[in-house]
Order: C-alpha cells, then structure tokens, then sequence
C-alpha cells in the first residue's frame, strides 16, 4: 500500500519489476528470433517489447481498418473521392515507422521510474478497492484529457513549436489525406509531448500500474480511429468527424477522447455545423 502514496520499500518495487519481466518474456519470445535478447539490460528489453508492440499495433489497426472502411465498407462509409491515395498512405507509415522507435522511449522511461519508486502507482486494485480503483481512473483520464488539450492547443499557438513539430503531421489537411495511418505520423518529439501527460499523472494520482501500460498503447488505437474520417456520433466522444474539422480549421477541436475540454474552453466546432455551412 505504500506505493500508493508514492515510493515502497525493494520488495514492493521489486513486484514492479518483475511485471515488465514477465511482459517482455511472453512478447519478446514470441515475435523476435533466438534469445539474444535475454542478455540486454532490462530497459533496453523493455523498450525493444514497445517498439514492437507499438509497430504491431500500429499496423494492424491500420491495414484492418484500411480494408474494411476503404474496401470492403467503402460504399456504406465515405465517399470516393474521400479516400486517400496510396502514396498518402505510405508516406503517413515511413513517418511514423521512423518515430515509432522514439515514441516508445516515452512508456520505457515511465516503466522506469515506476520501478524506481518515483510515481504514485499500485500493483494491485486490491490495494485500494475496486470503487477507488474508479475514482482514481476516473482522475487519472481527466488529467490526461485536460493536459492533452493543452498541448495540443499550444503545439498550435506557439508558431515554432507548430513550424518545427506539429506541422509534420497538419499537412494531412483534407479527407483525402486523412487515414488511419495518419495516426501515428507525428515529429517524434511532437508525438511524445502530447502523450507525456500520461507520465505525468503518476506522480500525482494513485495508478495502477498495468491499467497505466494499457492506456498508453490504446492511445495507438484511438489515433487510428479519429483519423479515418468516420464520425461515429457518440457524445462526448471526439470521434473522427471531430477531429477532420481540426485538420481542417487548425483551430478547433484539440480534445482527445471526449469533447468537454473544447466545449470548456471555447474551442468545440460541430461536424453538423460544418454540414449546415456547406
């Protein structure tokens, strides 16, 4: 329970530890050939399981959702001249191939300092019981979506900050650019900036730690979801049709999952209001 409150004694932490062991044994052993890898320092082992895991999931949400929504669904779901080109695809996957490798420094660093003590999180949900559990989630995602919606809107309202970062991934401007790959292909630095508030809610909420590593690779699922142009009218989810009007007017919509921090801050445009414009 003292981990709860930030820190633990070696035992504790040692049970952190041997999470990310188990992790990196029943992935790494199935996807990477031989057992080399068994003699890289821990880090390094579990940095080599996010990258993998991150390509993974990257490009099996991309090409499933790129088979189903562009050929097998393609006339239920958006128009023709909506759908991306080849080339646009492929260019959106060398830029996140390239970054993938840097984006995933970010949950191996904060494996790292939850096995050092350094953060607020458990190990187990019976620490802290299953309606605490809620409440500190339920804290743990406010945090994430206030502090994503602020670097969001910053990487646009600082000009170098856009010039240099966050322009790499806004010359995918129009539906027929957009696609689930797009997701993923972020500057590196960009990418990790608006993924750090995950890291920094550890120091400040009572997490659990696997809910922690499952959160951040979902992060790689939703990406691909609000880029494939399908708005899926689910309020307060920012779905897809959200987040094409912010690739498309730069300055709306900056909300990950839900659309209360734009509706907050005076930055919510519709899709139906789009629609009623045209």
């Amino acid at each position: 329970m003292a981990a709860v409150g930030g820190g633990g004694g070696g035992e504790y932490l040692r049970q952190f530890v041997e999470e990310t062991s188990w992790y990196n044994e029943i992935f790494l052993s199935h996807v990477v050939p031989g057992d080399w890898w068994r003699g890289l320092p821990h880090p390094l082992q579990s940095w080599l399981r996010n990258g993998l895991g991150g390509y993974l999931i990257y490009f099996a949400c991309g090409f499933l959702w790129c088979f189903v929504i562009y050929y097998w669904k393609r006339h239920a779901y958006i128009p023709k001249d909506s759908i991306p080109t080849i080339e646009a695809m492929k260019k959106q996957i060398i830029v996140a191939s390239k970054a993938m490798p840097l984006y995933c420094a970010l949950p191996t660093l904060s494996e790292h300092m939850v096995e050092s003590g350094w953060t607020r999180c458990y190990v187990n949900i019976s620490e802290v019981g299953w309606p605490m559990y809620l409440v500190y989630l339920a804290l743990y995602l406010i945090f994430v979506e206030f502090g994503i919606y602020w670097m969001h809107r910053e990487l646009h309202d600082i000009k170098p900050l856009y010039k240099y970062l966050h322009t790499y991934h806004h010359i995918y401007n129009k539906e027929n650019t957009l696609s689930p790959f797009a997701g993923l292909a972020f500057h590196p630095l960009d990418g990790i900036l608006q993924a750090i508030p995950h890291v920094f809610a550890l120091y400040l909420i009572p997490t659990h730690f696997r809910t922690h590593i499952a959160l951040l690779f979902i992060e790689a699922v939703w990406t691909t979801n609000i880029h494939d142009c399908i708005h899926g009218k689910v309020w307060p989810v920012m779905g897809a049709g959200y987040h094409t009007i912010h690739h498309t007017t730069y300055r709306h919509n900056y909300g990950h999952y839900t659309v209360w921090m734009d509706w907050m801050f005076g930055t919510l445009r519709e899709p139906e209001d789009i629609l009623k414009k045209d």
